[in-house]
């Protein structure tokens, strides 16, 4: 239910650009704000995290006038293609990360990118589709369950990317077991399609998860005074998780591959089939085509040509040469 609510108030805020914003408390809660309260907000305060839509009229307008941020940041927090990477300025960090695309008549593998700003004392996110992992952590700040500093923020929103990947790709390698059994039985037209599915979306979500998996890295060795040791060992593990993912997706890409060999393996040999029975037939039936186009030519002194029973004859001369041309082809062990 909580997850319900939040989708509903992200798509009636979406309009202005402010997705959500908090005021977190340090004991895993916060309170929740709105535009006028942010431009009122001090560091004294506490910590802020701002949760924008990046194509918000109203946010493009703060981060200009009101964010204090240089123009590079601003201009990378908003850029419309992003790759995961890191960028430590000072003490504080540009992370931009990907997870993938769950909302409703979405591909998974069409991964939606977060842009994140964090000083000690404010985090700025910037999204244009909704990120489930988002909503998670708005849900653990609802339950007072969330993040107490800027450091501890940035390894459960990581945490909660890649579990939410964890059923996509778990989803994918069962699809890849799944025609491995199948392989041999099922039409070839549908299988192939499955296959060239399984493999543009193993290559699309690894693309993205492999670069992330250095960003986790990195982020992990950051030496930002407001990372925590406990900080750092969860981006660890999540970095570690990562590398998991990206395996998956090598072997599941592999094993795609491996199933497309077995595939064009049964498909020339069906072809290899066809062919050898229409080459036996076409040796068993040159002979007797050759002879009954030299009796139909239109010239005197056919053989038969006035015989009544001439034709019956020919059809049994023709039968048996034949059976005799299967005999040889049996003895040379053709058929």
């Amino acid at each position: 239910m909580a997850v319900e609510v939040l989708e509903r108030v992200t798509t009636a805020t979406a309009e202005d650009g402010l997705v959500c914003a908090y005021l977190l408390d340090g004991r895993g809660g916060g309170r929740e704000l709105g535009w006028p309260e942010i431009r009122r907000w001090r560091p004294e305060q506490g910590l802020l995290w701002l949760h924008l839509d990046r194509i918000g009229r109203a946010s493009r307008r703060w981060l200009r006038e009101d964010s204090g941020l240089d123009a590079l940041i601003r201009d990378a927090l908003l850029a419309e293609e992003i790759r995961p990477r890191e960028l430590a300025v000072d003490d504080a960090l540009l992370v931009m990360l990907r997870g993938v695309n769950l909302n409703p008549g979405a591909d998974p593998e069409d991964m939606v990118g977060v842009r994140i700003w964090i000083e000690p004392n404010r985090i700025v996110t910037l999204r244009h589709r909704p990120l489930m992992a988002v909503n998670d952590l708005r849900a653990a700040l609802a339950a007072q369950h969330g993040p107490r500093g800027p450091g501890q923020f940035l390894a459960m929103l990581s945490d909660r990317m890649i579990a939410r990947m964890g059923p996509v790709i778990d989803e994918l390698v069962d699809r890849a077991d799944r025609l491995e059994d199948v392989v041999l039985t099922a039409e070839s037209g549908e299988l192939r399609g499955e296959l060239a599915d399984l493999r543009r979306e193993a290559i699309a979500l690894r693309r993205y998860l492999a670069p992330q998996r250095e960003v986790m890295v990195r982020l992990s060795l950051s030496q930002a005074p407001w990372f925590r040791a406990e900080d750092r060992a969860r981006l660890r593990e999540v970095s570690d998780r990562t590398m998991r993912f990206v395996e998956d997706l090598d072997a599941a890409r592999e094993r795609a591959a491996v199933v497309q060999d077995e595939l064009n393996t049964r498909i020339s040999d069906q072809m290899n089939r066809t062919m050898y029975v229409l080459t036996v037939v076409a040796t068993v039936l040159l002979p007797p085509s050759l002879i009954t186009g030299l009796l139909g030519i239109n010239v005197g002194g056919v053989p038969g040509g006035e015989t009544a029973w001439g034709f019956w004859i020919v059809i049994l001369l023709l039968a048996g040469l034949a059976l005799v041309e299967i005999a040889v082809l049996r003895r040379l062990r053709w058929i």
